[in-house]
Order: C-alpha cells, then structure tokens, then sequence
C-alpha cells in the first residue's frame, strides 16, 4: 500500500500544530481519523514517527527524517495541481514566484499591481531569499514556478532579460560626501574617494553584501563596517541615522527620504531576469509581461532626490 498525500498531510499538520487535537480542528476532520490515519502511516513507513506525550507530541528519529520529505511532496503537489489549472487556461490558481528579499522590495509591487488587475483569482506566493545562489537552487529544485532575480550564469532554461537595476549611495542629512558634478549633469561620488568611510553594510548570506564589495575592491579598497543587517530597507535607515554611507538598490528609496543621495562612479548595476525551468505555461508567461512591461528605469522620485539642490550638503 503507498503513502497518501493525505497521510502525509496529517503527520505534518500534527507536527505544525503539536498535538492530535489542534490538528483535527484545523484539518476538520475526527481525531480518531486522523489517528488512524497517521498509525497507517507508521505501519507502512515502518516505525513510529511520532512520540504521544502527555501534552503533545514529540518527533521520532524517524519522524524527523521523514518530515522535509512530507513538506516537500505535499509542496510539488500544490504546484502540480495549480500548473494543471493555469496550462488548461484557467484563470485560478496560485503562481509560485522566487525572488530575493530586496526585489520583491522594490521591482516586484508595481508588477504585482497591474498583475492582480488582470487576474485577480490567480494568487501569487513570493518565495523570497537572501542570495541569488539560494534562489538559484531553489528553482533547480523546483520550488517554485519561476524566478525573477540576477541573471542567472549557464542557466539551463528559459531566460528573459527585464533591465538593469541601479544602485544609489545613501548616506545621512548633511553628510559631506566627495562629488563630481559637471553643468548639466547629476552629482556622483567616485567610490574610491569613501574609501576611509565607514560603511552600512549587509550579512553574508545577503547578496547585497556581495554587490557592495565587489563594487569597493573594483574601486580598489575593502569597505570598514560599522554596523551590518540583512535588509535593504533597514541599511537605508541606518545610513540616515548616520552609522555611515550604503549602497543599495534605488528602487528601495522612498520619495520620502530626505537624507543624501549620490549615484557612485563608475556605475553599479545588476541585471535581472525573469527564469524558469521549462517553456512558461500561459500564465506564468503573462507574468513575465507584467515584469517586463514595467522597466527598470530609475524611479521618477528618485530622480529628483538626486538632484543637487535636493542635497542638504551642498
């Protein structure tokens, strides 16, 4: 006898909510089924997988390698099922879409926008991370239906390219920071010129971290921390709270911000595509128009909070 999905949906609704009971009313099936059901799984998979305590329950040894497996069945399952509906034309579903923390930030909401106009029944989960190599391995994995990050190297599939995002320096009201500025032009910073500065920087495991330095040792210098977070947002906050100068996506700015902002010299860029693992099905593929068709021109507001005049340093 094979395992079910709904075996295994019941062994990992038992383990989310901790015990038989909380599980049969979120499930709203008798708790006596469900504990059939997951004695039928023991029997078939061999062993206890769950340990019944007196307030609870406890993973087995053998529970704990079974569960990721569980998790992740019942995962390509839901994206089977919602591919299913999406390829026979059906506008329902759910879009599976894998992106970094900093994109969905900043690229992704005025996609989502025009998307949900559109197609108002087809919900769309973000499966977000911190590094373009996690995202990467995600969608090898077959996490999620595509993915919208940097262009991927060799990637072995279907790639469409939506434009460059711009990084910006952001520092706080009043900083002095060493501009170049010719008439005519917006104010820039040669990034060897901050070499002694201390910086905003971001985590390991966050690929803005890998931007930032790649861009200072191009320069010529590697970057004195002061403080590190994981968020674009957060670095932004803390660089107008003065603990030092970041680089960081434009597009995470808000018109609000009234700190100073500089493009660095040379450029830094990142270009980003949108990637899946075969031909896009119908929706995935108006997906990818909606990202495309909004490009990665530098925001309008951002424009403006680069103009000299807006600088209280100058």
């Amino acid at each position: 006898m094979s395992v079910s999905l709904r075996q295994l949906e019941y062994f990992v609704a038992v383990v989310d909510e901790g015990s038989f009971t909380a599980a049969a009313v979120r499930l709203h099936v008798s708790q006596p089924g469900l504990s059939h059901q997951i004695q039928t799984l023991e029997r078939q998979l061999g062993g206890p997988l769950l340990e019944r305590l007196p307030r609870g329950v406890r993973l087995t040894p053998a529970g704990r390698t079974a569960l990721p497996h569980a998790r992740a069945s019942l995962a390509h399952a839901e994206r089977a099922t919602s591919a299913a509906l999406r390829a026979s034309g059906v506008d329902a579903g759910e879009l599976h879409v894998g992106t970094l923390y900093s994109i969905s930030i900043g690229v992704l909401p005025p996609a989502l926008r025009t998307w949900r106009r559109t197609y108002p029944d087809v919900q769309v989960r973000l499966v977000e991370f911190r590094h373009t190599n996690d995202l990467i391995a995600a969608m090898e994995a077959g996490q999620a239906d595509l993915a919208v990050g940097p262009t991927p190297p060799g990637w072995d599939g279907p790639v469409r390219e939506i434009g460059a995002e711009e990084f910006v320096l952001a520092a706080a009201p009043g900083t002095q920071l060493p501009g170049t500025q010719l008439p005519g032009t917006r104010a820039a910073v040669n990034l060897a010129a901050l070499a002694d500065h201390d910086w905003v920087h971001f985590t390991p495991p966050s690929g803005l971290a890998d931007v930032l330095d790649s861009a200072c040792a191009d320069a010529g210098f590697t970057p004195r921390a002061a403080v590190r977070t994981e968020q674009a947002p957060s670095a932004l906050n803390l660089a107008h709270a003065g603990l030092g100068v970041t680089l960081l996506p434009g597009n995470v700015v808000p018109p609000a911000f009234d700190g100073v902002l500089r493009r660095p010299d040379p450029p830094v860029q990142r270009m980003l595509s949108a990637y899946t693992r075969v031909r896009p099905d119908p929706i995935t593929a108006a997906f990818v128009e909606a990202i495309c068709h909004h490009t990665m021109a530098t925001p309008t507001h951002l424009l403006s909070l680069l103009e000299p005049s807006r600088d209280p340093s100058r």
